[in-house]
């Protein structure tokens, strides 16, 4: 095949119209070959070698190719894993900036550097060709019709996040074809956005969907990645969510998202690859700059303290740690996510540990070569970034830690609602701060209450229902003896464990998950709602189904019964309510000082008898019911105007008896209407009206919504 100079730029396969530019980055490679072939991707066709060497990338232009054409990388240099090179041309490499894959990882001794077996460990050396087990790489035409003009843009107060997954959603929907099913043009359907649109969210968070690899532990165990937290290629689509092989198909799916009206973030994850170890395979980044690409040990044969670069810092708890501080391993990172912004055009993304990418060599901070690159980017900084912000290394908790611009999940609102409504002694002050936005932690620098991401649930760790139908975990079908997954969960079956034709623990736990769901969309901040706990959804007791690609963790709509069509209408009711009442979604933390000029408090916090706590409300370890009284006129912004919001009043009863409540007055009136009341089955009569002053029985274990008539 011929081949010309080209370009250093951009990374990645590039077709112009006369021919497809390669280049690669690479500091310490001595030759880059890129191997062409035939469209099944089995046969090689072609090979040339890179002829330039700009700015350490390796780059060449071959003339006469064009879309569709399937290639890898041969990179060669020294393999020296005690100086942390690890360079095999025998292993055919995926390019870090691949638009598409095709076939799949197989599992076998070819795919490794080193000799797997041999005395020598890693420090060998294997010349067995990896070709015929890895997937090669396709280039791509990135034209695409539009019909949808620009990005929804829904502001962050009014912003209520949907995670969900691409194939458990669609699996088993009834309204999908089957042909369709578990793919991006199967969750594209009108009926199956038209359903999440109608719940009342506004953004769906998909978890992982850029390509990834099952790990051999799983693939022998018979299990999948279902999740998809191994990410090999940063600008691909997962094969398998494809109907059809051409990354349309996932435009398709976003245009008709915001023709919904509704916007779409990707859980990212930019901490790790699958390559594991000193001891895992080489598929791409180990092979192209091992040096560059990972954050490798320090000492060695360079002298000083550690074990030196043959090994890996593992931050993530998956064996390697990709190296941000390294500038082209960012540059990969933010092409990526800039790629994701301009081409597929998504909406946000959420970063999976993200307190790695953060994190420089000393240790996490939040004016770190990651954190700044995103806040001045003109792209990043207009989208959603919501960062997971915690990960196993050194100083890894970092909740509220991130810079404006950012914002996080907030594990101590699950911890503490789930707490709360448990039962749990001394719950009271953590709850109210939960309940407004976790201001301790994220009121600083102009940081507003959406900042904190609130949740109950998510992929990772029991489902709603199941938090109410087991007290342990049941992961025996992952095949590690039911020693994987949390063991901490903060649940209660509610008087047994798991399926009951009980009626009075069916009744009970029906009316925890309203009270933990109207926990979550009552609360200031941004709610995020897992995806099928609005029908009860259950996965078992299984509270790590990572690798269940099944029915267990497949939606099951045709199973949904009239207790799981309650749920949902009940869910509705609280994302309307949300939406029509502004008290409940301020731009503005609330303090609970008294404004002196407009005479009110933005927020009050209530006794049963209708007065504001005193300290031995608040350090009274039996306290369990409270009011939150959030007032109408109380200013919206920082201007000294009255409010023109309705006042609303939320109670609290986590006790196991019922409780009356004196209702307070309000700025608006001497009317309440009573919009919610867990306790019912359904909703309040609209016409129900009650007095200031009067008493109002709170059951047992309820949550009740009264708006100033």
């Amino acid at each position: 095949m011929q081949v010309e100079e080209g370009l250093p730029h951009p990374l990645g396969a590039t077709y112009n119209g006369r021919g497809v530019n390669f280049a690669v980055f690479s500091a310490h490679a001595t030759r880059v070959d890129v191997c062409i072939y035939d469209e099944a991707g089995q046969a090689e066709i072609g090979r040339v070698t890179l002829p330039e060497y700009t700015d350490e990338v390796w780059h060449g232009f071959v003339p006469g190719l064009e879309p569709g054409a399937r290639y890898g990388l041969r990179v060669h240099g020294p393999y020296e894993p005690e100086k942390g090179h690890r360079f095999n041309p025998n292993k055919l490499l995926l390019d870090p900036y691949a638009k598409a894959h095709i076939g799949e990882v197989h599992w076998g001794p070819e795919i490794f550097g080193y000799t797997v077996g041999h005395p020598d460990g890693d420090l060998s050396f294997d010349e067995r060709d990896s070709a015929p087990f890895v997937p090669k790489c396709v280039v791509v035409d990135s034209r695409f019709e539009w019909t949808q003009p620009d990005h929804p843009r829904v502001p962050w107060e009014r912003t209520v996040l949907y995670e969900t997954h691409v194939r458990g959603h669609t699996m088993r929907h009834p309204a999908v074809p089957e042909h369709l099913r578990g793919t991006f043009a199967g969750f594209a359907q009108d009926a199956v956005l038209q359903e999440i649109r109608e719940l009342g969210v506004t953004s769906i968070e998909l978890l992982p969907i850029q390509r990834f690899v099952t790990q051999s532990f799983l693939h022998d165990k018979g299990l999948k990645n279902y999740w998809g937290y191994d990410t090999i290629g940063f600008f691909a689509l997962e094969p398998k969510y494809l109907h059809a092989p051409s990354i349309d198909e996932f435009k398709h799916l976003v245009d008709r998202v915001h023709a919904h009206g509704l916007e779409l973030i990707l859980d990212v994850v930019y901490n790790h690859t699958p390559e594991g170890n000193e001891l895992g395979p080489t598929i791409s980044f180990k092979g192209i700059d091992n040096a560059s690409y990972y954050r490798l040990m320090p000492g060695g044969a360079d002298g000083g303290d550690g074990p030196g670069p043959r090994y890996y810092i593992n931050d993530t708890g998956t064996g390697n740690t990709l190296n941000l501080s390294h500038p082209r391993v960012l540059q990969m990172v933010t092409d990526s996510l800039r790629y994701w912004v301009t081409e597929m055009r998504v909406d946000g993304f959420r970063f999976d540990l993200a307190t790695i990418l953060a994190r420089e060599p000393y240790g996490f901070d939040e004016y770190g070569g990651f954190l700044k690159s995103c806040r001045q980017d003109p792209v990043l900084s207009s989208v959603k970034l919501i960062a997971e912000p915690w990960d196993c290394g050194p100083g890894g908790y970092q909740v509220g830690g991130f810079p404006p611009g950012w914002a996080e999940w907030n594990d101590r609102f699950r911890d503490t609602a789930r707490a709360f409504w448990k039962g749990d002694e001394s719950m009271v002050p953590a709850m109210a701060g939960c309940m407004t936005a976790s201001a301790d932690r994220f009121h600083r620098r102009g940081r507003r209450p959406w900042a904190s991401v609130n949740f109950i649930a998510a992929h990772d760790g029991f489902t709603l229902a199941d938090l109410v139908s087991y007290n342990d975990k049941h992961n025996e079908a992952n095949g590690e003896d039911n020693r994987d997954g949390h063991s901490d969960n903060l649940s209660w079956n509610c008087g047994a464990e798991g399926p009951t034709d009980d009626e009075a623990v069916r009744a009970l736990r029906a009316r925890q998950q309203r009270n933990l769901l109207a926990t979550l969309l009552l609360a200031q901040g941004t709610p995020m709602l897992l995806a099928g706990d609005e029908f009860g959804r259950t996965q078992q007791g299984n509270n790590n189904a990572y690798c269940q690609d099944n029915a267990l963790s497949w939606f099951d709509w045709e199973g949904i019964d009239d207790a799981g069509r309650s749920l949902r209408a009940f869910v509705q009711r609280l994302t309307h309510l949300r939406d029509a009442l502004p008290v409940l979604r301020r731009n503005r933390f609330l303090t609970g000082a008294y404004d002196e000029e407009l005479e009110v408090h933005d927020v009050k916090w209530l006794a049963c008898s209708g007065e504001a706590m005193d300290q031995a409300h608040w350090d009274d370890p039996r306290t369990r019911c409270f009011g939150m009284l959030l007032e109408g006129h109380a200013r919206a912004t920082a201007i000294a105007r009255r409010g023109l919001d309705r006042s609303v009043l939320i109670v609290f009863n986590a006790w196991e008896d019922a409780l009356d409540f004196r209702l307070p007055a309000h700025g608006e009136g001497r009317e309440w209407q009573l919009a919610i009341d867990t306790a019912l089955d359904g909703a309040p009569d609209e016409a129900a009206r009650f007095e200031a002053e009067s008493s109002y029985t709170v059951t047992a274990r309820s949550l009740l919504l009264f708006v100033a008539a």
